[in-house]
């Protein structure tokens, strides 16, 4: 499956612009597409997603043309958005029948293997008389994935799946994406570093509504080789003056002092030590607002 995005822009009324003339291909994996809070990304997948029209720009998913056919695009999608209600008294087994009826299976036997096959693969089998509102937050995610996999879509989207879930919870979920993204298409919308580092083969991190940077992470980790550098900063006072001449990438504390990474092309002295690079360290460079984005194929 080859879903291309090219070109695509959007500005609300309001005058902000979301989307500024993002062109993307994304192939049969797990793609992940990173960026703060506001970049454009929960836009971008409503777009996809035949929710919203953009102002300019084409997404052609298979050589459907996704924003004139959009009843045949909804046939092979599956959608997790960022916040989705539920009915408050209803349980888990029997909204995922209903839904499945409004996804078209009409067969009350076919439903029934589906639905129950959901449930156990997304583990809530268990709990599945429950009535979803009284669900956690993990569980509702994992409904959400449930309800997304209904009539077996070629294309999944999910939109911020794991924020606010406790670790074990995104543990349970990153598992689930990853053994459903193997057989398709999966775009994971996140602002969560390593959500991508640990899924995705290919990602793109867009901010502002645009796409800074596309490639494989481990490649784009690999760019920064040799170039990030980090120092533990043992006052307030150090840490200003490192932060007045440094380009710093991200500071984080270590016993109650501020380990400090950097970008640099050579040694900057000043006590710093080469260091390993990452992929927040690609993801906090690309936000960098004073650097053009790395050219990584």
């Amino acid at each position: 499956m080859a879903l291309t995005i090219v070109g695509l822009s959007k500005t609300y009324p309001n005058g902000v612009k979301a989307l500024n003339d993002i062109t993307l291909s994304i192939g049969n994996n797990m793609f992940g597409l990173l960026g703060p809070n506001g970049a454009g990304k929960s836009t971008l997948m409503r777009t996809i997603a035949t929710l919203q029209d953009p102002d300019a720009g084409s997404i052609s998913l298979d050589g459907i043309n996704v924003l004139k056919h959009k009843k045949e695009v909804r046939k092979i999608l599956g959608y997790l958005p960022q916040e989705f209600g539920v009915y408050p008294k209803i349980s888990a087994l029997d909204l995922l029948d209903h839904l499945a009826v409004l996804k078209g299976v009409a067969s009350a036997s076919e439903r029934k293997s589906i639905v129950e096959a959901l449930l156990h693969q997304t583990n809530l089998w268990d709990a599945r008389k429950k009535a979803v509102a009284t669900y956690s937050n993990g569980m509702r995610q994992r409904f959400g994935i449930a309800q997304a996999l209904l009539a077996n879509p070629r294309l999944i989207i999910v939109d911020e799946p794991t924020a606010g879930l406790d670790p074990a919870e995104r543990n349970r979920f990153l598992n689930l994406l990853s053994s459903i993204g193997r057989d398709r298409t999966v775009i994971l919308s996140t602002h969560i570093v390593d959500d991508v580092r640990q899924l995705c083969p290919r990602m793109a991190i867009i901010a502002s509504g645009q796409l800074l940077l596309e490639g494989a992470p481990l490649e784009v980790i690999a760019a920064l080789h040799g170039h990030i550098w980090s120092k533990i900063a043992t006052t307030d006072d150090e840490l200003r003056a490192l932060e007045a001449e440094f380009q710093i990438l991200s500071t984080y504390l270590i016993g109650g002092q501020h380990a400090v990474r950097i970008y640099s092309e050579s040694d900057p002295g000043q006590g710093f030590r080469a260091v390993d690079s990452s992929l927040e360290d690609v993801y906090f460079l690309q936000l960098s607002r004073d650097r053009k984005p790395l050219p990584v194929n």
